[in-house]
This record gives structure tokens, sequence and C-alpha cells, in this order.
């Protein structure tokens, strides 16, 4: 039998020693069964070799200040990678040797390397993905400090990696319905001030040689490119300009503002209820996981509060916290608080009264994850017609300004 020298985590510290194996998948095999996850693991007599040319690896390091940052594709990648390749049961530090030479982000090969090299150094490895807060948020650090302690640290992974896509596909579906109705309002917005500043005034020099009285609408469109074309468009222009930093400024800096601001946001028509149910969906699936994860109910709380910005949901849930430190039930504080839907809280209390907890919050994800999805449709069925009749108001309004065939002869005549 051969000696093999390990590096790993056990109970969420540090640890390394030798066993005995016939090879190195039994020195594995033996390690997992004393749930210790494997961070290293070589052969006694070829440890030092390998160590010198870890040495060597670290010289070729560099600092990561002036580099482009990694993005939120890159640690879904990474996560991807990392929690498979840990499944497969490789040593850690061999895993994130491999992913980063494997990684195209130069940036994110960066953040691997400092993390292997800290994790060498007898680092745990929730402290060294903690080293940057930026890239891996306070959930994606506590369920690896869950599976460190548990000697699960794939199964831990592998729901990392399923919360990072569940964000993901929140995310790109939100853009993916508001996209079409932006770039409508965009391309109508620019072809009306072309209209206005460009075209219309060929219609004010027709209309003025002809000294014919114009049209209610053609007055009023007139008017309007007029506007537009003096300093009253300046005047426009920078009022929006300074609206916009004003607003940017009073949702930032005063909170009764900004308080009101993201209220009226989860009150808004559709909008409001799409986002108030992918922020549901988000805080069960942390909640869940965090649950099966063993960490306790109020930090649980603390860390779902990483899903928004929005103050109004904060509130609600320090409340909520506040109110599981007094002794009070989950059930009752959901139920009381305006925020959550009667149908959230009567679906954690079935999961209080059966003892689980986590796999209901894992229901709880998937039921309002399928709302938040009937929503979205509803909204791109609804937006299509809305943007036709808005663009068809938009020519007609148009069209009316416009000379009708009999005015223009007029004019031909008029210039003959």
């Amino acid at each position: 039998m051969d000696t093999f020298a390990y590096k790993g985590i056990s109970d969420g510290k540090y640890v390394e020693g030798d066993i005995e194996a016939i090879n190195s998948d039994e020195a594995s095999h033996k390690l997992k069964e004393q749930k210790i996850i494997i961070t290293n693991l070589v052969r006694a007599a070829k440890g030092k070799k390998k160590d010198e040319k870890k040495g060597e690896k670290k010289k070729s390091s560099f600092s990561l200040f002036g580099k482009k940052k990694a993005k939120v594709e890159d640690v879904l990648i990474f996560s991807k990678q990392f929690a498979t390749m840990v499944k497969a049961g490789l040593p850690i530090l061999q895993v994130l040797s491999m992913l980063r030479d494997q990684m195209e982000s130069p940036a994110m090969k960066d953040v691997v390397e400092d993390i292997r090299k800290s994790l060498e150094g007898g680092v745990t490895l929730s402290t060294c993905f903690g080293k940057f807060p930026e890239l891996f948020d306070n959930v994606y650090i506590n369920l690896v400090k869950a599976g460190e302690a548990s000697g699960k640290l794939d199964v831990f992974l592998l729901k990392i990696v399923e919360a990072l896509e569940k964000k993901e596909a929140i995310k790109k579906k939100i853009k993916g319905a508001l996209m079409y109705p932006g770039i409508m309002f965009t391309v109508a917005i620019t072809v009306s001030a072309f209209m206005l500043i460009k075209v219309v005034p060929v219609f004010a020099k027709m209309y003025d040689g002809m000294g014919i009285e114009l049209p209610a609408a053609t007055a009023t469109i007139m008017a309007m490119s007029d506007f537009l074309r003096g300093t009253g468009g300046l005047i426009l222009l920078i009022s929006l300009v300074g609206g916009f930093f004003i607003f940017k400024f009073l949702t930032t800096k005063n909170e009764k503002f900004k308080y009101a601001w993201h209220k009226q946001v989860l009150k808004l028509p559709i909008f409001g209820d799409m986002i108030l149910k992918s922020m549901l969906a988000r805080i069960s699936l942390i909640m869940g996981n965090l649950s099966a994860a063993g960490v306790n109910l109020l930090e649980s709380i603390e860390i779902a509060k990483s899903v928004s910005n929005n103050v109004v949901v904060l509130e609600s849930l320090e409340n909520v916290k506040k109110g599981v430190f007094s002794g009070d039930t989950l059930t009752k504080l959901f139920l009381k608080d305006p925020l959550f839907p009667p149908t959230f809280g009567q679906l954690i209390s079935v999961g209080e009264q059966t003892g689980q907890l986590d796999e209901m919050f894992g229901s709880v994800a998937k039921y309002y994850e399928s709302e938040f999805d009937t929503v979205v449709e509803n909204l791109s069925a609804l937006i299509e017609p809305i943007m036709i009749v808005f663009m068809g108001i938009l020519l007609s309004l148009i069209h009316i300004s416009e000379p009708t065939r009999q005015e223009a002869i007029s004019y031909a005549v008029f210039c003959l």
C-alpha cells in the first residue's frame, strides 16, 4: 500500500495528514467516509516536487488592480464547472488549477488563482470566496460554509448553481418582457422628433405661402414644431436631464422619497406584480436552501434581504426577523405583513406544521416562479396591441397635420 498526503476541510476546519491506500481512488473514498472534503491529495513521495511546482506558479501571479471585472456569466460558468468536478471526487486544489487554466475571462482567472493560493495556505474555502463579495454574495458563501461543515460540499455547490441559474433566468425574462415596448417607444419618439424638427417646417412654409386658415390639428403640430426647434426644445432637454439627476439624487439620499417611490413601484399595474413575484420566488429559494444547510432562521432572513434593494421589501423582512426573535411564528408574521400575499403565509404554515420548512420553501419558490412566468406571458400578450394602438394614434396625428391633396394642388398653382 502507498501513503498519500492529504489536505482538506472537516467540520469547517482545515485539516491535513497521511492516509494509506492502494491507490488515490481508495484514498479519496476513505477520506469521504470520514467526512473530509479533499482540497489536495498526492502520493507522499511526490509531494515535495508538486509543492515546488506550485511555488513556481505563485511567482507568476499578479495584482487584480486595474483589471477588468469578472461578469455574472463568468461566475455562473465557474460555479457549474466547480460543482461538477468536486462532485466527481477531484481534490479542490486540483479543480481550481484546472479551472484557472480553462477560464477565458482574465479577471475570473485571477480570482480563481487567488482562491487557490489562499486555500493552499490553509484558509477555509468559504473564507476564500468571501474575499470577493462583489462576485460571491452572502448566500453563496453561507452555502459553501454549510457544505464545509456537513462534508457535503458537492451537494451545496449544486444548490448554488441552481440558485444562480434561476436568478439569471428571472433577469432575462424581465429584460425580455421590457425590451419590445422599450424599442417601440424609442422608435416612436425618435420618428416623432424627426418629423417635428425636419418635416413639419416644410409644411409650415407651404401653408404660409398659401395664406389659408390652418386646421386645429395642423396648427397644434406646427406649434409643437416651433417649440422644439426654438429655445423650448433646449429647455425641455435640460429639464429632462436635470429631472433625471434630481430623481436619482432623491432616491439615493432622501429616505422618505426613496420609500415612497419603492412603494409605488410595487403598486404599478402588471409590473409591480411581476417584480413582487420574482422577489418572493428568490426569497423562498434562498431561505429553503439555507434552512436545508442548517443555517438558523434569523440568519437566513438576514441573508434573504440581499435579494432586493427595495426598502419596502427590506423593511418587511426586517419586521419578520424581529418577530421571529420575539418568538412569533413565520406564518403569523407573513400573514400580518401586507407585502406578502395570503397564499405565501398559508404555504409556509404547512411547512411549519409538518416540520419540513426547507422543502415547503422550495415548493413556494416553484409556485411563485410559475406565477411570475404567467405574468410575463400576459404582459407580452398585452404590450403588442397597446404599442400598435400607440403607434396608430401617433401616425394618425402626423397624417392629419399633412396637407390634403387639394391644398397641395392649390399650393402648386400659387407657386406657378
